[in-house]
């Protein structure tokens, strides 16, 4: 007796008619993931306008998850409503000297502590994967425009955070970058010459590879701290002027 053929079975080896859906979420975390690596990379500038239309074009979905992930950083703060509502797209803010203080006081926290926690953590090829950013940024830093130095900079500092293996933490610490990134590409042109001065990147590197804990939390404090103050003095001079 031939066996019955299976229900779900395509009859003659056609092909099955249906399609599979596209989900919708992948393309919201899609929208969500490009706008979030822009700010932290420091791509736009305090006042810059995210264009919902200009977005999507970019990367080759249409408006509605866009529109789903700039309403989500919009509920984070992280950006602020355009001025033509839900299709206005978004604006990136400008950060005051009093609030970027506050900002740079919990990045050096919590920063500093990740990075004392990753010392115990750390392999031979993570410093090798380090030391190459730090190259990495000695060489971009003089490109046209500096143009890859953020990029390898959130690279070299994520990458010690992650090793700590402090999950919420470092989430906390990248909403931090996300507010503090537009005000890095503000200013970088101007701190070229203090990046220069002292690599307290390098220093952090050398530090975990003597398994000292105290010495690279403190190379990362200093280089938020350095930074920190040099920002805080432009801002505070733009809003006197």
């Amino acid at each position: 007796m031939p066996h019955a053929k299976s229900a779900s079975a395509p009859l003659g080896g056609a092909k099955p008619t249906s399609l599979q859906p596209i989900d919708r979420e992948t393309l919201w975390d899609r929208a969500y993931a490009a706008l979030r690596e822009a700010l932290l990379s420091g791509r736009y500038e305090p006042g810059h306008r995210i264009v919902l239309r200009e977005v999507a074009g970019e990367l080759g979905i249409s408006l509605t998850p866009v529109r789903d992930a700039v309403n989500h950083l919009i509920a984070e703060r992280v950006l602020k409503r355009g001025s033509g509502g839900q299709g206005g797209g978004a604006v990136v803010p400008d950060i005051d000297a009093g609030q970027l203080q506050q900002l740079l006081i919990m990045r050096a926290e919590l920063e500093g502590r990740a990075a004392y926690e990753a010392a115990a953590h750390v392999t031979a090829a993570d410093l090798d994967k380090l030391r190459g950013l730090v190259a990495d940024m000695r060489r971009l830093i003089d490109a046209p425009a500096h143009e890859g130095y953020l990029d390898a900079h959130r690279q070299f500092h994520f990458h010690i955070y992650t090793l700590s293996g402090l999950d919420l933490i470092e989430d906390a610490i990248e909403m931090l970058w996300l507010r503090c990134g537009p005000v890095l590409n503000l200013v970088l042109s101007e701190y070229v010459p203090f990046l220069k001065r002292m690599d307290y990147h390098a220093a952090a590197v050398e530090a975990l590879a003597r398994g000292d804990a105290e010495g690279t939390s403190r190379a990362i404090r200093c280089d938020i701290e350095e930074a920190g103050r040099y920002m805080h003095g432009l801002l505070r001079g733009k809003q006197a002027s």
